[in-house]
């Protein structure tokens, strides 16, 4: 075939890369492949890609060649090393001005190093974030690109096309920001996923443990509240799992080992919170309960040890209970992408990134794992204040925190009494008590500290930025500590 023709090239033929490049062909866009193990590409062509226009290369250098000008190329590997190795192994067959994407879930400070070391050779970067699984991938996933702002324009059309649409057919894919902004943007979303998923599994066992919820009982109670304000995805596919039969004609969700994997993505998250000084506790729970679930063997030796309050179905008015547990999970929702939109807004400040926060809502509106009906309220509150400091202080949000506090007391007061965690469901209230709270006992921390280690204070009746430190004993100097951290 003459050399030149293909729209854009793909490396990585793992599931994801496989489904793209389907959904790209769908869309009249003419892909070249290329896999480092070349029998996956002829397997490809020959099967799942057999009838389509799609191209199967067996070098690096016969992909490039494959590529209008422009070249396009987008990686789908495993992020971390392997993705600098592709890198360097495709860079030879590259000119000035051709565009390398990485459509994996890499770290963004890897992002931000590689936008400026290939900007440096020429060629633009894009570090986008992929949402959606297998299924997102082939029909429609959410689409988060950053990187260098010049290769926009170059992939825009073809990314906008494979993306998700919500109902208006606006794509869920626009441009976030420069450098690592998209991978960072996609990072926050698998964070804000480990919470919506954790808080749904303490809905769960507090039903069944509260109830004694059976597994179609709960199928129901989930696709009921899929009908609300709870309308989303993992909400959805909850109600389906629940439903699900083993061949044996008994809950498959009963046959499963309750010990939790994870790639990482949260913990880079949790991590992101700790280094950027943000109380993003919902997530750091959720990511230390699968930490917790991991310990199987000696949770169950201390379960025949360790005490806690006899489990009886204490609950008088079941229908009334699960809507206090609803109304819980719906305000531990919101506390969680509260959560994850202070971290946006705190790495945009640290970075120099310009986000679009309701863009971002959008983005996640379809195709991604997050996606909701609560997300169309998100876009809502930052259509209408830009520059709105926290979520919770919308109208809509603050209102239906309002309306729904007591039963999301109630939830959690009922699950202590029994004795069911709720890591997620408490660290949300408590989030919520701290940031409503106009003097938290920190003043005492304060003095503590400087007690003991002269780290020095403010004062209420003196302008902020002014520090002093009390001899405390009488013993103590009058020297004060020189680092002042807060």
């Amino acid at each position: 075939m003459s050399e030149g023709t293909c729209d854009i090239g793909l490396v990585g033929l793992a599931v994801m890369g496989q489904n793209l490049v389907l959904n790209m062909n769908d869309h009249g866009y003419k892909v070249a492949v290329f896999n480092r193990t070349t029998s996956k590409v002829d397997d490809f062509i020959n099967n799942e890609a057999k009838g389509t226009q799609v191209v199967g290369a067996h070098s690096a250098e016969e992909l490039c060649k494959l590529l209008k000008s422009p070249r396009r190329v987008m990686l789908m590997v495993k992020a971390g090393d392997v993705v600098d190795q592709t890198i360097d192994h495709i860079l030879p067959y590259l000119e000035k001005g051709d565009i390398l994407i990485d459509g994996g879930n890499s770290l963004f400070t890897d992002t931000n190093r590689r936008t400026k070391e290939l900007a440096e050779k020429g060629i633009l970067f894009i570090g986008t974030g992929v949402s959606g699984g297998e299924e997102g991938a082939r029909f429609g996933p959410s689409i988060m690109p950053g990187g260098n702002p010049e290769a926009w324009p170059h992939v825009k059309e073809i990314f906008q096309a494979i993306a998700a649409k919500v109902e208006d057919g606006t794509p869920c894919c626009d441009w976030v920001g420069q450098e690592g902004a998209g991978h960072y943007v996609k990072m926050v979303h698998n964070g804000i996923e480990y919470g919506d998923i954790q808080l749904i599994c303490e809905a769960y066992q507090l039903m069944q443990e509260a109830l004694g919820a059976t597994p179609d009982e709960l199928a129901q109670i989930f696709a009921d509240w899929n009908k609300g304000e709870l309308d989303s995805y993992l909400i959805e596919i909850t109600a389906q799992i629940f439903a699900k039969k083993d061949d044996d004609g008994k809950p498959m969700i009963d046959k499963i080992l309750d010990t939790a994997g994870q790639k990482g993505t949260g913990k880079w998250t949790a991590i992101s919170a700790l280094d950027l000084g943000q109380p993003v506790t919902l997530i750091g729970e959720s990511v230390f309960a699968r930490c917790l679930s991991a310990l199987k063997e000696e949770r169950v030796a201390a379960s025949k040890v360790l005490e806690g309050p006899k489990k009886v179905l204490t609950v008088s008015e079941k229908k009334e209970f699960i809507e206090d547990v609803r109304r819980a999970l719906y305000c531990s929702k919101m506390v969680s992408y509260a959560q994850g939109y202070m971290l946006l807004r705190a790495v945009e400040k640290e970075q120099g990134w310009e986000l679009n926060m309701g863009g971002i809502a959008l983005m996640w509106r379809g195709g991604c794992i997050i996606r909701s009906a609560f997300l169309g309220d998100i876009k809502a509150a930052f259509d209408k204040n830009p520059k709105l400091q926290n979520l919770l202080l919308d109208d809509f949000f603050s209102s239906a925190l309002n309306k729904y506090g007591w039963s999301w007391r109630k939830a959690i007061i009922h699950a202590i009494e029994i004795g069911v965690p709720m890591p997620a469901f408490s660290t949300a209230l408590a989030f919520y008590d701290g940031y409503r709270t106009e003097r938290l006992p920190a003043n005492l921390l304060q003095a503590q500290r400087d007690f003991f280690g002269a780290h020095t204070y403010e004062r209420v009746d003196k302008p902020r930025g002014e520090f002093f430190h009390t001899n405390w004993t009488g013993r103590g100097g009058r020297v004060s500590s020189t680092t002042y951290n807060a």
